[in-house]
């Protein structure tokens, strides 16, 4: 007999809003659900009179709402919108990343909200919350901002998945790095900007994530769709060229189905 191929499949939708089904469970990352220009700009030097999102869901919201389970890596609207909390189910498993984040979501309505943890056993996928950080800020600011979580998934026979949440290449991402060794990281990689520093990944973070885990087949995600994003796919995938590594960064609409069998991991790239 040979050995069992598994796949993954992951549905680039808007922002960092992913479609993840995972083991046989799908799952819902940070929905952000308003039409084109519903929500202001993000505080930043970068288009700053230009409001969110940037363009429309690929999708009716309506094909998203019943997914297995939503996870939540903070509550900033590109992650969780006023839409979200109103279109979503109310009894929709909903994890988030603390108590402070489950207490919010909880008033919003939501009735099986769980704190992700180290082993969080969710349909037979175990979840594990990797803190992350939301940018090079001093302290007192990054308190401001508010806590930021990535997110590991595990199942047996199942590829390893990381998703990196909104974080700049810190301790907290090189630890998950070396602790899970994950076959695919699907990296917050706009280059989003703050009035000073970058908030999410851009070229050199993700240039960090390669040669941290070289096997590893990355997917950029959170890109093009926040009027505070400076780094395009294009450009991102020209350097992944230039630097002789693996990456996608699938267009708003576009899934990427990832096979493990005995030759290594493979992707192909589908439209939704």
């Amino acid at each position: 007999m040979g050995k069992k191929v598994t796949a993954l499949k992951l549905t680039q939708i808007r922002n960092a809003t992913v479609l993840l089904e995972y083991a046989g469970v799908r799952f819902l990352l940070d929905p952000m659900l308003s039409p084109r220009g519903a929500l202001p700009p993000c505080h930043s030097r970068v288009r700053p009179e230009t409001r969110n999102p940037l363009c429309d869901l690929p999708c009716p919201a309506e094909a998203l709402l019943d997914a297995d389970g939503v996870i939540i890596t903070h509550l900033h609207p590109g992650h969780f919108d006023q839409a979200a909390a109103r279109l979503l189910p109310r009894d929709s498993p909903v994890f988030a990343q603390n108590q402070r984040d489950l207490e919010i979501l909880q008033y919003y309505g939501f009735r099986q909200v769980r704190v992700l943890g180290r082993d969080t056993a969710f349909s037979g996928v175990t979840l594990t919350r990797i803190p992350g950080r939301h940018g090079n800020w001093e302290a007192d600011l990054l308190d401001r901002l508010g806590s930021v979580s990535g997110v590991v998934f595990r199942a047996p026979d199942e590829p390893c998945l990381y998703a990196t949440g909104d974080t700049v290449w810190c301790p907290g991402v090189e630890q998950a790095l070396r602790d899970f060794r994950p076959h695919v990281v699907l990296a917050n990689a706009g280059g989003n900007m703050g009035c000073q520093h970058r908030v999410n990944m851009g070229k050199e973070d993700v240039l960090a994530l390669h040669q941290a885990l070289p096997s590893a087949l990355i997917v950029a995600t959170h890109m093009e769709d926040m009027n505070h994003w400076t780094l395009s796919r294009a450009e991102l995938r020209a350097f992944a060229r230039e630097m002789d590594f693996r990456l996608y960064a699938p267009e708003n609409g576009e899934s990427l189905r990832i096979c493990r069998d005995r030759t290594g991991l493979r992707a192909v790239v589908e439209e939704a």
